[in-house]
């Protein structure tokens, strides 16, 4: 019988992968976890998203623990050391359990030589927690838990309430569900989680919108199998709201993957036309299988919404939906991997991105037909500046006001900062071709 590796070492080799080879979190704990056990998975998730929500601040709390820093081909090592001083001061773990399991992770590393350096660092954390956290907050980086270019950014656009968006981003974001009220009522999905045990409220603004008091698992939902209800954060269930599709109009998903928004707008409004596009055909494939749990229909494609000519076949579109590639900046709650992963210099390629996806997809829309733009982000550039810039360039796109209740009103659209009405930081323009 194969021995059964350490859940701490499984999680240190998924924060190796996101902090020093690039791989999203998700990408990572899929290929790793499928070696652990599955009564380890929930520990081994919780202490990686854990780890990468509070990365900065766990190395400050190692780089007063440790003499030098870890050499670069042992960096696997300064992983699990990060792993380690999470669980101590984050994890309900008992100390002794958290220093004795961690050591024998990094044997199952085959760190044998590591045993030493992990058992010192974990209680030299123990002994030294009062004081590092003192040292932290003295620390901006190692206080806000965000790479410092970041922070600067987060502050240079939100003044105010900078603080407001790093609080919320260093917190797990709630479970949301969206009813598909094609099937079932609102009302009557809340007294079926009720029944079963699962306290959760209706949403402020989306009329489908479901929140839950605490995470649980999807095989847990009533019907979820039966596609009665989905997981979908509420900001992201305000894009069909918002689009206001009739029966019989031809609609454009342009950036559909993994197929939220798509199954969204068919379960408002069945009797639409959708396409739902995506450039490569493995993120295609995701979004078929979201709609064959939810029993939906729509055709989709693989194609890039750069090079329209090679799919498109000259018939306009009434509605189209951009949920634009961005930099998820709205989103860091729920992954926090782009706080490692993301860089400064990225932020011009995708402002570049997002206006040629605009001035391509603009021709493929209808006299009179509307475009939602959205994304993620909560830096101008990408939001209500970009919008500024088509507006002005383009004599057909004329900026529609979104009148609501939610968010922050800009010059063209509206803005959802992290954590506010408990929703992901959303942005959302609407325009018309005249």
């Amino acid at each position: 019988m194969a021995k059964t590796i350490n859940p701490r070492a499984t999680a240190a080799q998924v924060i190796y992968s996101v902090a020093h080879e690039g791989t999203n979190l998700d990408d990572a704990l899929a290929r790793h976890l499928e070696k652990s056990e599955q009564s380890t998975h929930a520990f081994i998730k919780a202490m990686c998203f854990g780890v990468l929500r509070f990365y900065p601040r766990l190395l400050f709390f190692l780089s007063h623990l440790i003499d030098k820093p870890v050499k670069n081909k042992e960096k696997i090592i300064e992983s699990l050391l990060l792993a380690g001083i999470y669980e101590i001061y984050y994890m309900q773990t008992p100390e002794h359990a958290c220093v004795s399991e961690t050591v024998s992770a990094a044997l199952d590393l085959r760190k044998k030589w590591a045993k030493g350096l992990t058992n010192a660092v974990l209680r030299g954390a123990l002994r030294e927690q009062p004081q590092l956290e003192l040292a932290a907050k003295q620390s901006e980086g190692a206080h806000s838990a965000h790479p410092k270019w970041l922070l600067k950014l987060i502050k240079k656009h939100w003044p105010e309430q900078w603080e407001q968006i790093i609080n919320a981003n260093n917190q797990a974001g709630p479970l949301t569900l969206r009813i598909n009220l094609q099937k079932t009522s609102r009302d009557d999905y809340l007294q079926r989680l009720a029944d079963k045990g699962i306290t959760a409220t209706a949403c402020e603004f989306s009329a489908a919108g479901i929140q839950c008091a605490q995470a649980v698992d999807v095989t847990e939902l009533p019907s979820f199998s039966k596609g009665e209800v989905s997981v979908q954060d509420q900001a992201a269930q305000l894009a069909a709201v918002l689009l206001e599709t009739q029966a019989g109009e031809h609609i454009l998903d342009a950036c559909a993957a993994p197929g939220g928004k798509t199954a969204h707008l068919l379960e408002q409004c069945p009797q639409i036309e959708l396409l739902a596009l995506d450039k490569a055909e493995s993120r295609v494939a995701r979004i078929r299988e979201n709609l064959d749990r939810l029993n939906l229909k729509a055709h989709t494609l693989t194609g890039d919404a750069l090079k329209t000519s090679s799919w498109w076949n000259g018939v306009p579109f009434d509605r189209i939906l951009l949920d634009a590639p961005c930099s998820a900046t709205g989103v860091i709650r729920r992954h926090p991997d782009i706080k490692l992963l993301r860089r400064p210099e990225d932020i011009n390629q995708l402002v570049e991105t997002q206006a040629q996806m605009l001035s391509s997809l603009w021709p493929l829309l209808k006299t009179g037909g509307m475009l939602l733009y959205s994304t993620c982000s909560i830096l101008a550039e990408e939001n209500d500046q970009q919008i500024q810039q088509f507006v002005q360039n383009t004599d057909t796109a004329e900026a529609r006001p979104i009148e609501a209740e939610w968010g922050h009103m800009g010059q063209y659209g509206r803005q959802i900062l992290p954590g506010e009405a408990s929703m992901d930081g959303f942005y959302y323009a609407l325009m018309q071709k005249a």
